[in-house]
This record gives structure tokens, C-alpha cells and sequence, in this order.
């Protein structure tokens, strides 16, 4: 994993700015970056109206003949003769469709234009049923004119949520209004108009103009460009072209800009990309899979309507897209499915759901690669080749926009190799998440801290969210619909995979948006291996609970553990080791004994040594355990769980779930259990009986100040305090000490090599982000120093060594030292 130890300083928003209104100026003679490769480079604003006419449509040259494209174009077609049909035309109508009426709620005024678009885009577009017919466009402009008599236009008072005034109806109105532009006449400048009054400012919104901040600022400038393409206003695609650099506001919130790239303490809000890959959206909700991907998906539609004219960006700082790619977004993708962690209140919609999110991610990369330097194309397409290859659950092609199957129909007859299965270990200082790949499955890990919060519900959704991040573990296995299907309804909010809760029973939206009083969230990565530290200090919201955290993941053994945990008025404490909706055959063992797991089935059973749930993994625990298990099929709404957007027809999902019992008020208790998600009823089996004895896993420090455990060639330690763990002289475990003088976490691994050299990484951080610098101690004879990153200093203490490292302005990532 690359550190900014590695890299070259960002430069700051300051100094991207300075003589960038040289480079604008000079943009259509001097482009700064490589640009699409277009037939006519666009010199007017027509021109522009032309290619966002395209995006929608798919272009005048469609194949239909291409099964892929014919597919797309019936999908076109049906979604807007579905509407079509109920579109009331009745000249005393209260609305244009009898399901949305409610004109308190601003997403109908959305959902009505969205629907207008669908009809509009299905008219423009070759080989649709409608494709051509007069009378279906006179229903959309007439539809569009009703709006603006009734609901949306100068001197009608908004209501509700300004998101839906000024992006969503805003953009499904312009959409439109590109696609039917030759058959409005006079009645396009009354739209435009409209869409100016409430969406004038490509920096501002809300109808107290704040600063746009975000993928909120990218939806704003898309919306202008859009409404001045189709006037020809030229001064305001330069303001778009401007915005997005921020030059308006000295570049304190440009988007492209990292946000932790260099701008002076208290520019900006804190939103957006960060160089570790964690994007923030609403201040501080980690966002990639939400807010993250709708930029990524409408900035590279607005690179594609901007470039090669003379609007075209030409801030250095564009080049950063790229890296969103790959580190924002690739590493969070799991064969098709985006990490739930990061997708914020979008888990409780069920349009959401089914790899929906990174479907959006694709046609943005897609967009991206004609306009990329060589390298980082080479890079995105091996990368699209092998999104749509490994997502054997929604087909992206049998899903996507007609403009996208074009676009990927030509990447994919070119033969690009496909990048192959990520195989990473990956941390996210700035939004406190973990993601873990492996052949065969991933892993990621949801915490928060005083620097993020631990659940976003706004607008009546994710109302029960309590514990997304309080220590949340998702496995992805083969089952690449296992998070899709209705899992959010139905899983049970108060034992979600790896938390440790109060089982109190919360009020809906309870205690979200809050940050921790805890800073101790993060970890230390091997780079360059599947072998990482992670941990929490987690302060639970509306209870008392506290308790200590850690997971230690090394290749395919996952270890988690536990202590601290103190609840004084907790009336019930649990860790839950694995909450799982599981397939029909699904099995359970448990020491060796196979389990009845029909419906209502549940057994508590002591001193458990392991278990394995097939299709899933297998979970050993060390020192015995007493554990609960059940088997329950549960029935709930999506309603429930979002009132906006949710349906109230009920589902049923089975589910086998396994927890550990704390009690009512704990106090300092504690657990340990190990995940192998790569291994049979056997392995689970054999790792069970090598625990304790080298190089089985031995649990080193499980209490206030250090958790720690040895494994194979592999010393791993969260130090909570300061504190010491035993680690081998040659052999982990046997003589020697690893110490650190604080908070730290610390992973000593041996890579291999020969009898007289082991190659041996030193990785370590400050998961706190409040220390200028963290020492620790390797008691331990037979290694030679060889190299350390910068900041790094070691030297010799006795036998072993000292390794001081300055990790002030490192953020929580990790640095290394080299021995063999």
C-alpha cells in the first residue's frame, strides 16, 4: 500500500490556481492533458448540445443490430412507455401522473421531470417504439409546460428538500430539453429560464447559497453547462470550467483537488477526495459508494461535454480523477458489489441494491479513458474489462445506457487484459474503514471516530443504521448477492457481522450523525502483502458501552478480539461473530457435530472450539467460548427502514446468526475468535487444534493496553497504551519484546528467505492522528537494518533495534522499516 511517505507532495490548491486563468484562457490553442479522440472538436455551443444529445441517446449511429445495444434501446423503450401510458393529458389534471400528487414532497417535483426525461430520451433515440412520433414529443413539451404553469418557474415558492429544485429537476428538465430542443420552438428559453432561476451559480445553492461543496458542486456546474449550451452562454461555461477548480473561492473547495492536498488549516469543508482514497461527503460521512460515485459518474459526463472546446479544464489538479479510479473506488469494489460501509444512507433504498452502485463507477471510468495520458487509460481499461467480467450477478452490459454499451462494446472488441483479481490489503485513515481481498473473498471493516461520524439517516432514511459502525464486519464470498436481495430490511439491525452493542432497543434514526470521543480508529499495512493491524476505541452512542476492538488480518485468517467491554447500565451486552442470510442446503457445524438449522432452530453451546457455516467461512475460538446460535427467517419492509423511498410489501430472508453474550452490565469482559473464510469444516478443524503452539495463532495481549497475537512468521499489536508483547527470536513467541511508548499499531512480518536472511517489515502508525511521533522497540537479535521511509529513524538498542517514527501530518497512515 503506497503511503504519502512515498509519494510526491500534492500540490496545493494555492499553487494549482496561480496562472490558471493563463491556462484557461489558452485552452483551445494549448491543451494541458490529452483529449477525447472526436471526429470535430467542439468550437460552438450547438456542438456541445450535440454531445450531451449523444450521451442520452447513444448517438445517431446506433447498431441495432448489436444484441447488447438492442437490449439497451428496449430498455429505453420500455421505461418510457411504462409512464407514457399513465401520463394524465387532461386539461383540468391536479398532476401529470396519479401517483404523484403530493406536491409537499420536492422528490415528486423530481420524479415528474425524471419521467418526462425517460418519454423525451425514448423519442430521440433509434429503434424505440416512439421514436420520431410527434404526438409523443407535443405530450412532453406539454407535460414540461404544466410544470412550469403549476410547479417549477420564476414566482413559485419551492418547498421541501433544495437538492430537488436545483440538481434533480434541474438536470432531468435539461436532459430533456437537449434531446427535444428542435421541437420546443420558443418554449425552450421558458425552460431554460427556470432551470437558471433556481439553478444560477455553478459555486452556489440552497436558497441561502452556500458553497456548493462535493458531488453537490459537480451537479450544480453540470446543470449550468447544460442550461448554457442550450442558450449559447458562453460566460457562464467558464464560470462551470472555473468552478470546479474553485476559483471563485481560491480553490478552498475544488473537487479535483485532494482534500488534504496542501490548502492552509480551515479552507474548505473538509468534503471530498482524500489522497488515501476515503471520500467525505455532508462534512464527515464516508461516502465513496454514495455522493463519491455520482461525482465521479457526472464530472467525467461534464469532462466529456467540456473537453476539446474552448471550455475544456485545464487545472493540473484533473489528473487526480484518475487516482479516484483506482484507489477510491477499485479497492471497494468487491466482483460487481460496492462496499456497503461506504454507501451511506443509499443501503436502505431498495434501487440501490443488486451492484446498482458500481454500475455508476463503470460509465464514469468508461467516459474517462479517451481523455486519459496513456498510461492511466491502459490502467482503466484493464480495470473495465475486468469489472464487467467478474460480476457474474447483474451483467453490466445487459443493464447499462445505450451510450455505455457503445463505449464498452469498443473497449471490450479491442481484447484489453483484464487486470485480474484485486488481491490487497487496504486502509482509509480519513474515513476509518478496512477492506481486505483475498482469492476467493473480501472482507472490510466499519468503525468510527472523533473524526468521523457513525451513520448518516436524513430525509426519513437508514433509519435503523445504529451500528454500521461499531466494529461492523461484511464477508463477500461467492455469493455475489448475498448484500443484495433485501439484505438491509431484513438483517437485524441490532446484530450486524463483528459489532459489539448494547442490545437496548433505539427510536428510529437514533444518535446519528455523531462523532466519538474516541481518536484511536485505524490500523498498520505490510505493503505489498495481504497482512494488516486494525482497531477501534469504541464509544458506543446512546449508552455507556466502551470497549476495545481489534482485527488482525493476515492472507486468508482473520482474527478479531476483544476487551474493555464495560457497560454499567447496559441491560445486555453482545459481540456478534456473524450474522449471515444464508442459501437453501446452507450447513452448520459445530465441533465436529452437524446442526438441525431449520427455521426457529437455536442452541447455546459451551466451550465451542469451532464451527463452520458452508458457503460462508469457518470460526475458531481459541480459548473456548460459550456461544448462541440461531436460525430465523425474518420478515420485514423496506418502509421500515426508509419512509422516502421504501415499499411496504413485505419480504423474507432466512438468516443463521452466531453472538457471544456479555451479559447486563459488563464489566472488562472480553472475547477472541478467529474468521477463515477460504476454508472447509476440516482446516477450520486443524487450525482449531494448532492454536496455541508455534506457528499456530497465539493470542499474545488481550487487555487495556495492548492487544497482540503471533501467527505463522507474523507479529501483529495494537498498543492502546504503553506497553510489551513477547515475539520470537527467530521463532515468533519464543524470547525478545516488541515495546511501543503509546498508542501505535505495529505488525512485524517475515516474508520467507533463507535460514541466515528472513526479510522482515517493520509497518506502524498512529491510528489516533494526535501523536508527533511513535516509538517502538524490537527486542530482538538476528536482524539487519537494511532501509525505512522517510521520517523513519532506526538504530541500534542492545540486541534489537529502535524505531522512531515522526508521524505528525501522516493522518493515520502507515510507514515502514526494512530488515533481514
Amino acid at each position: 500500500m503506497t503511503t504519502p511517505a512515498h509519494r510526491a507532495p500534492a500540490p496545493s490548491r494555492r499553487s494549482v490556481l496561480r496562472g490558471f486563468g493563463a491556462l484557461a484562457g489558452a485552452a483551445a490553442l494549448a491543451p494541458a492533458l490529452p483529449l477525447p479522440a472526436r471526429a470535430v472538436p467542439a468550437s460552438t455551443t450547438t456542438e456541445l448540445v450535440e454531445r450531451w444529445a449523444a450521451l442520452q441517446t447513444g448517438g445517431p449511429g446506433l447498431d441495432l443490430a448489436d444484441a447488447h445495444v438492442k437490449a439497451a434501446v428496449r430498455r429505453v423503450d420500455r421505461a418510457a412507455t411504462t409512464v407514457l401510458a399513465t401520463l394524465d393529458r387532461s386539461a383540468g389534471r391536479a398532476s401529470l401522473w396519479p401517483d404523484l400528487a403530493d406536491w409537499t414532497r420536492s422528490n415528486t417535483v423530481t420524479t415528474t421531470f425524471k419521467r418526462l426525461r425517460s418519454i423525451a430520451v425514448a423519442w430521440a433515440t433509434p429503434g424505440t417504439s416512439v421514436a420520431g412520433d410527434a404526438a409523443v414529443a407535443d405530450a412532453v413539451a406539454d407535460g414540461i409546460s404544466w410544470m412550469h404553469d403549476h410547479v417549477y418557474g420564476p414566482g413559485i415558492p419551492r418547498f421541501d428538500n433544495d437538492w430537488d429544485w436545483e440538481i434533480g429537476s434541474a438536470s432531468a428538465l435539461a436532459d430533456a430539453l437537449v434531446v427535444l430542443r428542435g421541437h420546443l420552438g420558443d418554449a425552450l428559453a421558458r425552460s431554460t429560464a427556470a432551470i437558471d432561476h433556481y439553478t444560477p451559480d455553478p459555486n452556489l445553492w440552497r436558497a441561502d447559497r452556500q458553497i456548493a461543496t462535493g458531488a453537490n458542486r459537480v451537479w450544480i456546474a453540470t446543470v449550468v453547462a447544460v442550461r448554457a449550451s442550450l442558450d449559447g452562454d458562453e460566460t457562464a461555461l467558464g464560470r462551470v470550467r472555473d468552478a470546479l477548480s474553485d476559483v471563485e473561492g481560491g480553490g478552498a473547495n475544488s473537487v479535483l483537488a485532494f482534500v488534504d492536498g496542501g490548502t492552509a488549516e480551515g479552507e474548505g469543508t473538509g468534503e471530498g477526495f482524500f489522497r488515501d482514497g476515503s471520500f467525505l461527503q455532508h462534512w464527515k460521512h464516508p461516502y465513496n459508494g454514495g455522493y463519491g460515485k455520482e461525482l465521479l459518474g457526472t464530472l467525467s459526463s461534464l469532462l466529456h461535454l467540456l473537453g476539446d472546446s474552448p471550455w475544456q479544464v485545464t487545472d493540473p489538479a484533473l489528473d487526480n480523477v484518475y487516482a479516484w479510479v483506482t484507489d477510491a473506488f477499485d479497492p471497494l469494489m468487491v466482483r460487481g458489489d460496492m462496499v456497503a460501509s461506504v454507501c451511506g444512507r443509499e443501503i436502505a433504498r431498495p434501487s440501490k441494491q443488486g451492484h446498482a452502485a458500481t454500475q455508476t463507477v463503470v460509465e464514469g471510468t468508461l467516459r474517462l479513458i479517451p481523455s486519459a495520458p496513456a498510461a492511466q487509460a491502459a490502467t482503466l481499461t484493464s480495470l473495465v474489462a475486468q469489472w464487467i467480467a467478474e460480476d457474474t450477478y447483474r451483467d453490466f452490459l445487459a443493464a447499462t445506457t445505450p451510450a455505455s454499451v457503445v463505449a464498452a462494446n469498443a473497449l471490450l472488441a479491442a481484447s484489453p487484459t483484464p487486470r485480474g483479481a484485486l488481491v490487497a490489503h487496504r486502509q482509509y485513515p480519513a474515513m476509518d474503514k478496512a477492506v481486505h481481498h483475498r482469492p476467493g473473498f473480501a472482507l472490510s471493516v466499519s468503525a468510527y471516530s472523533a473524526r468521523v461520524y457513525n451513520y448518516e439517516s436524513i430525509q426519513n432514511e437508514n433509519l435503523h443504521g445504529w451500528h454500521l459502525s461499531d466494529g461492523m464486519v461484511l464477508l463477500y464470498t461467492d455469493d455475489l448477492g448475498h448484500y443484495s436481495e433485501d439484505y438491509w430490511p431484513t438483517v437485524d439491525p441490532y446484530r450486524l457481522p463483528g459489532t459489539t452493542v448494547d442490545t437496548a432497543r433505539l427510536a428510529n434514526s437514533a444518535n446519528f450523525r455523531e462523532t466519538s470521543e474516541a481518536t484511536w480508529v485505524g490500523g498498520a499495512a505490510v505493503p505489498g502483502a495481504t497482512v494488516g493491524a486494525y482497531g477501534q476505541d469504541l464509544r458506543a452512542r446512546g449508552s455507556d458501552l466502551r470497549a476495545l476492538k481489534s482485527w488482525f488480518l493476515i492472507d486468508d485468517v482473520v482474527v478479531c478480539v476483544g476487551s474493555g467491554i464495560t457497560a454499567p447500565a447496559a441491560g445486555g451486552v453482545e459481540t456478534v461473530v456473524e450474522n449471515r442470510k444464508v442459501r437453501d442446503g446452507a450447513a452448520l457445524v459445530i465441533d465436529g457435530a452437524a446442526q438441525p438449522i431449520g427455521n426457529g432452530w437455536s442452541v447455546t453451546l459451551d466451550d465451542v472450539r469451532w464451527c463452520h457455516l458452508s458457503g460462508t467461512a469457518g470460526y475458531v475460538f481459541p480459548g473456548g467460548a460459550r456461544l448462541h446460535a440461531l436460525r430465523e427467517d425474518r420478515t420485514h419492509t423496506w418502509r421500515e427502514i426508509n419512509i422516502k423511498y421504501g415499499t411496504d410489501t413485505p419480504v423474507t430472508r432466512p438468516y443463521v446468526t452466531a453472538w457471544l453474550d456479555h451479559g447486563a452490565a459488563p464489566a472488562d469482559a472480553a472475547y477472541a475468535y478467529v474468521m477463515l473464510p477460504a476454508a472447509d469444516a476440516d482446516g477450520t478443524r486443524a487450525f482449531a487444534e494448532a492454536c496455541g503452539t508455534a506457528p499456530g495463532l497465539r493470542i499474545l495481549g488481550q487487555d487495556d493496553d495492548v492487544h497482540a497475537l503471533a501467527l505463522g512468521g507474523t507479529i501483529a499489536a495494537n498498543f492502546w497504551a504503553p506497553a510489551s508483547v513477547p515475539v520470537g527470536a527467530g521463532v515468533p513467541g519464543e524470547g525478545g519484546s516488541l515495546h511501543a511508548d503509546g498508542p501505535a499499531s505495529v505488525v512485524v512480518h517475515e516474508t520467507g528467505g533463507t535460514e541466515w536472511t528472513r526479510p522482515t517489515t517493520v509497518a506502524l502508525s498512529d491510528p489516533t492522528q494526535t501523536r508527533d511521533q511513535v516509538v517502538v522497540d524490537l527486542n530482538r537479535g538476528g536482524l539487519r537494518f537494511v532501509s525505512a521511509d522517510p521520517g523513519v529513524t532506526v538504530t541500534r538498542r542492545g540486541a534489537g533495534w529502535r524505531i522512531a517514527a515522526a508521524t505528525a501530518g501522516l493522518a493515520g497512515a502507515t510507514v515502514t522499516a526494512s530488515f533481514v
